[in-house]
């Protein structure tokens, strides 16, 4: 089934493409979200000017991830993670772990674009393709290191006699 695009849909094609769907993927998403209709000549006349806002939203968009990835030729992140003496982790650092490690560098980098085939699971340095767009990649360098061990005095932060005081008050104030 022949569709024309109203909004730009990944894989698929960008506003103002006439596409060729299967009629269930027509019916079903596309036409129902309002994302296509009819490629009549009065509704490709219509979607003209947005297809020319989006192709220079997508320019826009296409340079600032070159430039996100020159910022990340270079690119070092250290993750701090519990493992064992065998440098075994106690779990794992994913895509999740690494786009937070490069957003508090001041990198803006979300998760979906760490391109990990399985999870890090020891303490190790490894290269990470960070894939910004279907053409932009950039490798990072992860280092995941042994996170320090506070002694078991420094856990406690709070003096366990403040949370008796409040429900001892709690107690008294009920009788």
């Amino acid at each position: 089934m022949k569709l024309l695009l109203r909004k730009d849909i990944p894989k698929l094609g960008i506003v103002g493409d006439v596409v060729n769907v299967s009629a269930g993927y027509a019916r079903n998403y596309l036409l129902p979200h309002n994302l296509a209709t009819q490629p009549t000549s009065a509704n490709m006349k219509a979607l003209a000017e947005e297809r020319r806002k989006s192709e220079e939203r997508r320019a826009a968009r296409l340079a600032a991830m070159q430039s996100l990835a020159e910022k990340l030729r270079d690119v070092e992140v250290t993750i701090a993670a519990a493992a064992n003496e065998d440098g075994v982790l106690y779990g794992s650092v994913g895509p999740r772990e690494i786009a937070s490690a490069l957003r508090d560098e001041g990198h803006d980098v979300e998760a979906a674009q760490v391109q990990l085939r399985t999870p890090i699971r020891n303490l190790d340095s490894r290269h990470v393709e960070v894939r910004l767009t279907d053409d932009i990649v950039a490798n990072v360098k992860v280092w995941v290191v042994r996170a320090q061990v506070r002694e078991r005095g420094a856990e406690q932060t709070e003096e366990p006699s403040q949370g008796m005081e409040a429900g001892a008050d709690d107690d008294t104030s009920q009788q």
